[in-house]
Parts: C-alpha cells; structure tokens; sequence
C-alpha cells in the first residue's frame, strides 16, 4: 500500500529506518517515557535536527511509527496470502484478523503509550474505518443474526485499552493472545 509520498534517497531512507528502528528499540528497553529526541537522535547515531526535519516533533515520530505498523497489516488484508488476506471463509479471516491486530498491539505496546500523549495521528480516522468495515463486513457474513458493527467495535476495542500494557509488562502475552482468540471464537459460534 502506497502513501503518495516522492521516493527518499538512499541516505534519507537510512536515517529514516535508524531513526524508527532507534526508537523501537528505546521503547522495548526503556518504555515510553525514554522517548526524547535528544535519546533518539544517539541511538540512531543522527543529529536532533535530522529527526526535527524529517518528523517535525516527537508527536510526527510517533505518527510515523503508528502509520508504518498500521499500512502493513492493512496491506496484507487487502492483498496478502489467505487466511488474513482474501481467499479465506471470513470466521477464519477473522480470527486471523484478531490474532494479527493483538500481536500488532502487543508488539507495540510501548509506542501505544506514547501515543496517547500526542494528538491523533491525521489518518486516524482513516485508518479505524478500514478495521470498523474490515471487521463489520467478515462478522456480518460468519454470523448474520448479530449486529456486526456494534459487536466487530466491542471485539476491537477489547485490545485497545489499558489491560493491554499490563499484560505486556507482566510477561502474558500467550495468556493475551489465547483470550483475544477465545472470545473471537465465542462470538463466532452460532447458539
């Protein structure tokens, strides 16, 4: 998936992955508050102006890394190997959906924290139609008789609040995981 921007030049597009792989790496060891531009500018082995160019503040930083963990999955739903992208019967589709949404979350945890504490990304709403149809559209042909929109945002919003970093920070992540897939099931077997 595409997101219309002019291609970088070599050493753009390398300052650019040190930059977001530095950052990743600052949360997983350090968590959301090591997030400075002053501590990533050193672990990417950059100057602070090369991160103030190219992502404008810590706010841009953080969009851009939402942004590149969100268009890879919508990619591989719209045009990736089945049972997460097309092919699939939608139950299983589903299921696959939620087990790559839970992972992206867990993965991310860290950035999700940070997240909050900067204004929604500008494709925000872009991006939560795409999982709201994604989702509404799989649940409305497996289980017809409920109401897919209402039910599909109650499923996704189970792995968008706090119990998630809690999980993450205590080391249950295959606990997560296996409820996340277990209430996905209960909503897709028919009474």
């Amino acid at each position: 998936m595409t997101d219309g921007r002019p291609k970088e030049r070599a050493d753009a597009a390398r300052n650019r992955r040190a930059i977001l792989d530095a950052t990743t790496a600052l949360l997983a060891e350090h968590g959301a508050e090591a997030i400075t531009m002053d501590r990533v500018a050193a672990a990417a082995g950059v100057g602070k102006g090369t991160i103030f160019h190219r992502f404008g503040n810590r706010a841009g930083l953080l969009h851009e890394m939402v942004a590149e963990s969100a268009l890879t999955l919508m990619d591989a739903i719209t045009s990736g190997p089945p049972p997460l992208g097309p092919g699939a019967p939608a139950d299983a589709r589903l299921l696959a959906y939620f087990d790559a949404m839970t992972r992206l979350v867990i993965e991310n945890s860290e950035l999700m924290v940070a997240y909050r504490t900067v204004p929604p990304h500008p494709r925000t709403g872009e991006f939560h139609a795409f999982w709201d149809n994604h989702i509404t559209a799989l649940l409305h042909e497996a289980r017809p008789d409920v109401d897919a929109q209402v039910v599909g945002r109650l499923l996704l919003a189970t792995i968008g609040g706090e119990l998630v970093p809690t999980m993450v920070r205590s080391g249950e992540t295959a606990r997560l995981l296996g409820a996340v897939r277990e209430l996905v099931e209960s909503v897709l077997r028919r009474p």
